[in-house]
């Protein structure tokens, strides 16, 4: 089973000894279309996306206006309507995937931590990759060589264990970090 979540932010517990945790609010989902072998189409809110085609699918499976959002995910349901949460209760580990945070365009230190060259003494040599090729055989850079370039915004899955779930309030309790900004959208899947 799969569930929609929004990442809230890292805490503690208060316990002895006290463990690192990230809370998790899981969205509020319909499921429209239950389609076999445990998947379904299903709906949720994120940010204010309108057009004629998602309008198209709010009619079709009369929808208000606020889900304006559609995805394909493992569900325990058997029929249309609210998304069944009792799987997260029983549940002792969830599969996490998010996309990390991004850095733009980030210099060989900052992605792949290369040491650099002396600070000082008119080096020439800070921040800079060096010397990147080989001899004259092949006369080429490799595929694959750890240079400069776009770093982050990748997705990422990890596994952690759950502490606790209210389900009144929708959030979920994870022990450890996951990837991800404050308020990232991801998914989560139970495990065992």
């Amino acid at each position: 089973m799969e569930f929609l979540v929004e990442k809230i932010g890292m805490s503690r517990t208060i316990a002895k000894p006290s463990i690192p945790v990230t809370l998790l609010k899981v969205k509020q989902v319909k499921v429209c279309e239950v389609l076999g072998n445990n998947r379904a189409i299903v709906a949720y809110q994120q940010g204010k996306t309108i057009n004629k085609s998602i309008m198209g699918q709010q009619k079709k499976y009369s929808l208000s206006k606020e889900f304006n959002r559609f995805m394909t995910i493992d569900v325990s349901n058997t029929e249309a309507g609210d998304l069944d949460l009792s799987g997260l209760e029983s549940a002792k580990r969830v599969k996490v995937s998010f996309n990390t945070k991004g850095r733009g365009f980030s210099g060989v230190m900052k992605r792949w931590n290369f040491q650099g060259g002396p600070g000082a003494h008119g080096s020439r040599f800070h921040r800079a990759p060096g010397s990147i090729g080989n001899r004259e055989w092949p006369g080429r850079v490799q595929p694959g060589k750890k240079m400069a370039g776009h770093y982050g915004n990748e997705k990422v899955t990890v596994q952690n264990e759950i502490v606790s779930f209210d389900k009144e309030q929708g959030v979920l309790v994870l022990k450890g970090s996951v990837p991800g900004f404050n308020g990232a959208f991801g998914k989560i899947k139970v495990v065992k």
